[in-house]
């Protein structure tokens, strides 16, 4: 089960943060910013859920952006989310361009919480090193970069395509580093992990009293943006009702905050990104034609790793593998296993591949390290055809087979079976399980 720590000198929030949030991870809970550092060696959590301002009065958040560097220069620093008040929109800002994915306001709404957690952990870690992103030697591998420096100095919209793992948020980041707004932030939303409720209110912000619960005025990611860049990941599950209104939006350069007649103007430039195939995009059922029009002025496309090639994937097993080793020499593959793990589909694309390497460097107890040890299944190896057992029999028994091993968690049975969430709810009801 992921892990969490919570940063929170109110007991009162701490506790209700972690009631929240208690069915998504294993959630610690620390009171003073000095007992930070030990908690972070004894907890070492996935997430970091960190307030800013510690003491009576103070608004600054001075102790929140020096404890917040600190985080984030450790190797294997954790995602961190900073907590904020209305107020300290600027704040927020600052923090982001220091690092942190996320922001949420207090008082927040729970599922809104919930939801920018979830995508926290999604993601799991923050970026690593520029040199280390995007590695590959294949030919696929360097025409996507070649793109990426030619396109990144643009302003113009681009729609990132690829499976679920390939690593769309690392070619936003590339972007967003070739930009004029480089200095800017950059700030994703996972509108997978959002419910419908709540969209209209994390992209344009809304009201004091605009709806239940809705307590404090809260800026909407655009105006949080505002600079920078937003990238709008797994943009194809945004309802079409939704769709119109981010149309809108894009096609004004403004947004109007729930529960506000007064529109802002936003200067923010916007990437999405998505898992669905193509065809399914050009599916006016699916998604609007107008606002797939707005979104991909460039489209760039994400290899899957099966198609990068045995180079490539050799190269990111010894890219990872001395990274979790923590300076210490990597252990060597032995012959057999590394011709396994080169011949893999990799389902979960780089993302399941890295953590094959975390596990392995971990949990193995020998010298060479054997397929075993990268806690690997056949279940993407290629399936020869069998009479009687059509394609939807397939599927059934690889969601079954997948939820056995990840012990009913959804989250790891969909990074096993290399879908979202979301694509794995929908397979989920269409088999009855």
């Amino acid at each position: 089960m992921p892990t969490l720590l919570i940063l929170e000198d109110d007991p009162d929030v701490a506790q209700a943060a972690r009631l929240a949030l208690r069915k998504l991870a294993a959630v610690a809970v620390r009171t003073a910013p000095e007992a930070l550092p030990a908690a972070l060696d004894e907890v070492a959590p996935d997430v970091l859920l960190l307030d800013m301002n510690f003491a009576p009065g103070a608004s600054d958040g001075a102790v929140g952006l020096a404890l917040l560097h600190e985080v984030l220069a450790r190797r294997d620093a954790p995602a961190v989310i900073v907590m904020t008040a209305y107020a300290e929109v600027e704040l927020a800002v600052q923090a982001l361009k220091a690092g942190a994915v996320d922001f949420i306001t207090k008082p927040w709404r729970n599922e809104r919480l919930e939801a920018c957690v979830q995508a926290a952990l999604a993601r799991r870690a923050p970026a690593p090193p520029v040199a280390d992103e995007l590695l590959g030697e294949s030919s696929v591998m360097r025409s996507l970069r070649a793109q990426i420096a030619q396109v990144g100095a643009s302003e113009a919209s681009v729609l990132i395509l690829g499976e679920n793992g390939v690593g769309k948020e690392l070619v936003a980041r590339a972007l967003h580093r070739a930009s004029p707004r480089a200095a800017g932030p950059l700030l994703a939303v996972d509108m997978g992990s959002l419910p419908e409720a709540l969209v209209e209110s994390e992209l344009f912000g809304h009201r004091r009293g605009s709806f239940t619960d809705a307590r404090e005025s809260r800026p909407g990611r655009f105006v949080a943006a505002a600079g920078g860049t937003l990238l709008l990941d797994e943009i194809g599950n945004l309802p079409l009702a939704q769709q119109a209104k981010l149309l809108a939006a894009l096609e004004r350069r403004e947004v109007t905050p729930l529960g506000s007649d007064k529109p802002l103007p936003v200067d923010v430039r916007v990437l999405a990104a998505t898992n669905l195939p193509e065809a399914e995009l050009f599916d006016a059922k699916r998604f609007r034609p107008d606002l797939l029009y707005r979104l991909n002025t460039v489209v760039l496309r994400v290899p899957p790793l099966r198609e990068r090639g045995a180079g490539d994937v050799a190269l990111l097993l010894r890219h990872y593998l001395a990274h979790f080793s923590r300076g210490k020499p990597a252990r060597e593959i032995e012959p057999e296993a590394l011709a396994r793990l080169t011949a893999y589909r990799w389902p979960g694309n780089v993302r399941e591949l890295r953590q094959a390497c975390e596990r392995a460097t971990l949990l193995a107890n020998k010298p060479v390290l054997t397929w075993d040890d990268f806690g690997l299944t056949d279940l993407a190896a290629p399936m020869p055809a069998e009479p009687g057992l059509d394609l939807s029999r397939r599927e059934r028994d690889a969601v079954q087979t997948a939820l056995a091993q990840a012990e009913g968690n959804i989250s790891q049975a969909a990074k096993l079976l290399g879908l979202s969430r979301a694509a794995l709810y929908r397979r989920l009801e269409k088999h009855g399980l």
